[in-house]
């Protein structure tokens, strides 16, 4: 069952977390289980100009799929641009889930509102990230799908923490693993296409825009995410 976290819903009705569900160990592609993995799927349009650019989401321990899909709103088990295409299962041992390690924080008003000992677990971590995302607005540019992947993995303090929007997606782009065949060329064939249909019609001066554009996107998390570090959220 699909389930939705709404703007104005109380969020102690909705926690993700069901401490009585039966815990999954192993993927399950068909049923959208991917116990403590990040996961990623092509985005309409964005990922047919720029195929390594995509949404990304993270999972609990019984394999269902967070992700931050709009303002105040984290989606539940309802993957928002469709079926996975690529995950990163990652290790729990890496993680420091303790009173004296869990305390990483993005800000000050983080270490205020969230105090160390009510993290404990893989699934801990996860809920106060998402109640955290129920109120930050959306932004493709400045507090996105990411971001929320990021805040996530830096509240668990996964191997010591420090990550951001760009390592996030460097880490998907070489080391994720597709689910099939059949996901890659979801993936890449609409870019080929696209790129196949503006070379015939615009020739070179297609190949200058798209240049230009995967430039000035990718240079703007270069700079928002380590020049200017408060420009895109985490």
């Amino acid at each position: 069952m699909s389930l939705a976290m709404e703007p104005n819903s109380d969020p102690e009705h909705h926690l993700m977390i069901d401490h009585r569900m039966p815990q999954a160990s192993e993927i399950d592609p068909r049923r959208g289980r991917f116990p403590c993995c990040i996961v990623w799927t092509p985005l309409p349009v964005l990922s047919w100009l720029v195929p390594f650019i995509g949404h990304m989401g993270i999972c609990r321990e019984d394999g269902v799929i967070l992700d931050f899909a709009g303002p105040n709103f984290v989606c539940v088990d309802n993957f928002t641009f469709g079926a996975v295409a690529r995950y990163i299962q990652m290790s729990k041992e890496k993680c420091s889930i303790c009173p004296q390690l869990a305390a990483y924080r993005s800000d000050e008003a983080y270490r205020q509102d969230e105090p160390s000992r009510d993290l404990s677990t893989w699934d801990d971590a996860l809920r106060k990230g998402t109640q955290e995302f129920q109120h930050r607005s959306y932004n493709l540019f400045t507090c996105n799908c990411h971001s929320f992947v990021a805040n996530n993995l830096n509240r668990l303090a996964f191997q010591s923490g420090g990550w951001n929007v760009v390592n996030l997606a460097v880490l998907i782009f070489l080391k994720g693993q597709w689910v099939n065949k059949a996901s890659m060329v979801r993936s890449y064939l609409p870019f080929l296409v696209v790129f196949s249909l503006g070379v015939t019609i615009g020739g070179w001066t297609f190949v200058t825009f798209l240049a230009f554009f995967t430039f000035l996107l990718v240079g703007w998390f270069l700079l928002g995410t380590y020049c200017f570090r408060n420009l895109i959220l985490l």
